[in-house]
């Protein structure tokens, strides 16, 4: 089993980081069993979110009496001192823990420091002194603040998106992250779906100290992670040409599946109408090309320009322009289709 050191935090996680944000869609049933098999197969470092509705309560069930064996993450979104305090507790409960190994801030606007009036980072601090907490970490999307948090020298690690498609400005924060010392978890190593190559995915990030963490929520998806346990992908030429060949269809501005822009005044699947344009490049077109589909594909005639999506969008996407241009590409097959 490959493993990593998350920087100065001294946590070595196994370079199969469990992502629990879609075990949200599954049972508790269906969860546990698959939670379970990852630790049974090697898979110890669990990462969720308070944001992730009911994910920590699975886990939490799952793990209940296994604590030991595990590293388990967890991340909140809270701006306020209060929230955070909150967050935790709750965090703790539903996780049935009485310490996070690594608690992040998930995903903010900014970079939490001492003395910028949140109270954030000294609540924090306050969490480590109680032994609530034992290492101290943030993500987020957004280029500005990962480097903020790299620069401010606060955080242990940092929770980055991070793939074969990333740009020149996402490598050079994944070089920067790891010459500060701090450990980098690389998350949307798949890029929301739009890379099918599981086994490209996992030796092209081999190259880098990084810990990728995959999100799992069906049996098939678990197999093929934990068949990489003893028999990890090397990377070889072919995985290079195919590195290469999505390179030059799916690189530049499009949507990464994140979600944040959600929800939607008018209801839109933003995030999936969005793809619509690669996912066609990418599945057969009887996949995508239905009336269900359709029926999603049409509500972005609704759209109003309110133009909260683009205010919450972590890449600074023109949603509403891109969501245009992907209804025309889905109506153009449609038709062809019909």
């Amino acid at each position: 089993m490959q493993k990593v050191t998350l920087g100065r935090s001294g946590l070595v996680v196994p370079r199969n980081g469990f992502g629990a944000l879609p075990i949200q869609r599954v049972s508790q049933t269906d969860a546990v069993r698959l939670i379970r098999r990852a630790l049974d197969g090697g898979m110890y470092y669990f990462d969720t979110a308070r944001f992730y509705t009911d994910s920590e309560e699975k886990l939490g069930v799952a793990l209940e009496g296994r604590r030991h064996e595990v590293i388990i993450s967890t991340k909140t979104g809270a701006t306020t001192a209060e929230g955070f305090r909150k967050d935790l507790e709750t965090s703790l409960r539903l996780l049935r823990t009485d310490y996070v190994d690594l608690y992040q801030f998930h995903n903010l606007a900014f970079c939490p420091r001492p003395g910028d009036r949140s109270g954030l980072y000294e609540a924090m601090q306050e969490a480590v002194r109680e032994g609530k907490v034992r290492h101290i970490g943030i993500t987020n999307h957004r280029q500005r603040v990962a480097r903020e948090a790299i620069e401010s020298g606060l955080y242990e690690t940092l929770q980055y998106p991070f793939s074969y498609l990333a740009s020149e400005a996402d490598h050079d924060i994944v070089r920067r992250t790891l010459e500060a010392g701090m450990g980098f978890i690389c998350m949307k190593g798949l890029s929301g779906g739009l890379i099918t190559h599981s086994a490209v995915a996992y030796a092209w990030l081999a190259q880098y100290e990084v810990a990728p963490i995959w999100g799992i929520q069906k049996e098939s998806e678990l197999d093929e992670w934990l068949s990489y346990q003893d028999n990890p992908p090397v990377l070889t030429d072919e995985m290079q040409a195919q590195i290469e060949k999505d390179r030059r269809e799916l690189s530049g501005n499009f949507c990464r599946g994140c979600g944040y822009c959600q929800p939607c005044t008018v209801g839109i699947k933003i995030q999936d109408c969005n793809r619509m344009s690669l996912f066609l490049q990418r599945a057969p077109h009887s996949v995508y090309v239905t009336q269900e589909w359709a029926d999603e594909m049409a509500r972005i005639d609704d759209c109003v320009h309110c133009d909260v999506c683009k205010t919450r969008c972590p890449y600074g996407l023109d949603i509403p322009n891109l969501l245009v241009k992907n209804k025309e590409n889905f109506d153009r097959v449609w038709a062809a289709r019909r």
